[in-house]
């Protein structure tokens, strides 16, 4: 499957897998996406968690199923049949159990309509977005955080930084992250790092119109001193933020840091063609904790 991946650096874009699940539409950057497969027969694996469909071995790697519409909460109809979406995030390879797959969409993120606090909230974000296309609504899956639920210590290494004893930091830092719950993670991890003058904006655009603001009023390299960014988010994403930021001649010299479950060899090369200052997966909320340390220091000299 050719996903094109590497779109045109920073035009804010992104492709959309869409694919069913009953009568309901569903979205996945294709970023995420390593291959599509025809279902195939998977061994169970006893005491595993309920939506865990089982194990299979596409050319001699074991991949863990996940049924889709048993994350979901759905009845479950499937039996055989239908597809599995092959991808990749967090460092791990995930096959999703889907109906069927519709096509490929390349979108704006300004496009992107984020969920209200009804559907979206710390404890139940199971969307991180909606595109309205013709006569229905696609929703974007928040898959990050599906896996995370069946298996915690995929998400965020909160134990990395439980036994630094580090002095309190004034230094403030600007994070756009999209999820509330991941940005109260990186919220409670920075914290306890000593990182206590934080600024949180929920997208890529709410952050660069902080900045503006903080540049208008003459004062931005003062009021931040570094930069973590999500790259999937509503109205901007990361590498757009990234362009903007590093093309900007005041702001270029503030420390960026991509904080995103999908860096991979890849978009680690789009991240550097950027300007991006230090590139990290999700999981790694102690190198994060290192890399601003670094990068605070370097931006002193």
């Amino acid at each position: 499957m050719d996903t094109n991946i590497l779109l045109e650096s920073g035009t804010n874009e992104l492709e959309v897998l869409e694919f069913t699940l009953g009568d309901s539409h569903y979205g996945i950057n294709v970023a995420k996406i390593l291959e599509i497969l025809t279902y195939q027969p998977v061994t169970p694996v006893p005491n595993s968690h309920p939506s865990v469909e089982g194990i299979f071995m596409p050319r001699d790697t074991m991949m863990t199923v996940l049924n889709l519409r048993r994350c979901l909460g759905m009845e479950d109809e499937q039996k055989e049949g239908g597809l599995f979406i092959i991808t990749n995030f967090n460092k791990l390879n995930i096959a999703f159990h889907v109906d069927t797959v519709i096509g490929i969409h390349r979108v704006s993120w300004e496009s992107i309509i984020k969920p209200d606090s009804t559907i979206n909230t710390e404890e139940n974000s199971a969307s991180t977005g909606v595109i309205k296309m013709e006569d229905k609504l696609v929703i974007i899956l928040d898959f990050e955080k599906i896996v995370t639920d069946i298996s915690p210590e995929t998400g965020l290494k909160v134990s990395d930084i439980e036994d630094m004893d580090r002095d309190r930091s004034d230094a403030p830092i600007l994070i756009a992250e999209d999820s509330p719950l991941l940005s109260k993670l990186i919220t409670d991890c920075l914290k306890k790092a000593g990182y206590t003058n934080l600024i949180i904006t929920m997208n890529g655009q709410e952050a660069w119109d902080k900045l503006q603001e903080f540049k208008k009023a003459g004062e931005v390299r003062e009021k931040v001193h570094c930069i973590i960014t999500d790259i999937e988010m509503p109205l901007m994403d990361g590498h757009r933020l990234t362009k903007l930021v590093k093309t900007d001649d005041v702001m270029k010299k503030i420390p960026l840091i991509i904080f995103s479950s999908l860096v991979n060899d890849e978009m680690k090369r789009k991240g550097e063609r950027l300007g991006a200052d230090a590139q990290l997966t999700k999981p790694e909320i102690g190198s994060l904790v290192q890399a601003i340390d670094n990068l605070i220091d370097e931006s002193k000299n």
